[in-house]
């Protein structure tokens, strides 16, 4: 059995490259990887990555006007199977280089061979890390608004941040609950002007600063927040049906971190005119990566940066 897995590995097929991730960036990536005529596969366990859970109304896309992060995701996953290119739904647990071939390991313990990666794995909420926040995950405490929203129709929420997805999310809750608080830990929110003027149109969202959270309670579901003014430290209690966390996104990427350099932001140090890590064969794309905005026309951009410097790294490598 073990000459026969052996026999099995050393005649794998080797692709040209494999794409870790399904959303702006992988897409794009897989895109223009199959019009350079790659022998290509991606690999995600889903298409959008956040933009299809957070991305509740996108109205800064070129040439889509207002569409949801639903719909766009939708046309991106249909434009990306117009093309010759294979597509493993499933979640990846390891990459490694042995010479000059990557060997990606799937959840499911398929091997996978390549001479070149794209990661774009994009990056996952961030959580509070407060007590009380992983006991109520599913139980009121909740990371997308386009999932749960509808499920505190006539309720009391909260939405923890002050950018503009915490006011965007605060917008569409509107559409559901009685009343939505937006708490952030900074004196001034970081919200556009327009956001903010759209979230107070609303007439059910109240904005708290200065707020430092410190535990989350309940029964079975959530029912209240504790936070301490970071001004005059008293410690209040708001009573809560449900709480929105919007504080940003971490990278998403344990499955490379000893082929790669990182920020102090954990995100992958990538060289922003070819996508490459420091390495060869490694190309970093989209949130995942130190770019210094993070919008899903910039990360579609970058995936085909990095499609585009893969072709040139196989033709330089042969």
């Amino acid at each position: 059995m073990n000459l026969q897995r052996k026999h099995q590995s050393e005649t794998m097929k080797i692709y040209d490259l494999i794409i870790i991730g399904g959303g702006p960036a992988g897409v794009s990536a897989g895109i223009y990887a199959a019009r350079q005529k790659l022998d290509t596969l991606l690999i995600t366990k889903n298409f959008g990555g956040q933009m299809a859970k957070k991305a509740v109304n996108i109205e800064n896309y070129p040439g889509m006007g207002e569409i949801s992060g639903m719909e766009l995701i939708q046309k991106f996953e249909k434009h990306l199977k117009k093309n010759d290119i294979k597509i493993k739904m499933e979640s990846v647990s390891k990459v490694k280089k042995t010479g000059n071939t990557f060997s990606v390991t799937t959840r499911d313990r398929e091997e996978q061979k390549s001479r070149a990666v794209i990661i774009a794995s994009g990056s996952d909420p961030r959580p509070l890390e407060i007590p009380g926040e992983k006991k109520y995950i599913g139980k009121g405490v909740s990371y997308c608004v386009t999932c749960d929203g509808p499920i505190f129709t006539d309720k009391t929420v909260a939405v923890i941040g002050g950018g503009n997805s915490a006011f965007e999310a605060a917008y569409s809750l509107s559409r559901y609950a009685r009343k939505i608080y937006i708490m952030e830990y900074s004196a001034q929110v970081k919200a556009d002007l327009e956001n903010q003027q759209r979230a107070k149109e609303t007439g059910k969202i109240e904005l708290v600063t200065n707020v430092l959270l410190k535990e989350i309670r309940g029964g079975d579901f959530v029912e209240s927040v504790t936070y301490e003014d970071n001004t005059t430290k008293e410690v209040s209690v708001l009573k809560l049906d449900g709480i929105f966390v919007e504080i940003g996104s971490q990278p998403a990427t344990s499955v490379v971190k000893d082929l790669v350099d990182f920020n102090e932001r954990d995100e992958i140090v990538a060289d922003p005119r070819t996508c490459q890590t420091k390495t060869q064969g490694l190309f970093a794309a989209g949130d995942v990566s130190d770019t210094t905005f993070k919008q899903i026309v910039i990360a579609a951009g970058t995936g085909a940066t990095a499609a585009l410097s893969v072709s040139n790294y196989l033709k330089l490598s042969t």
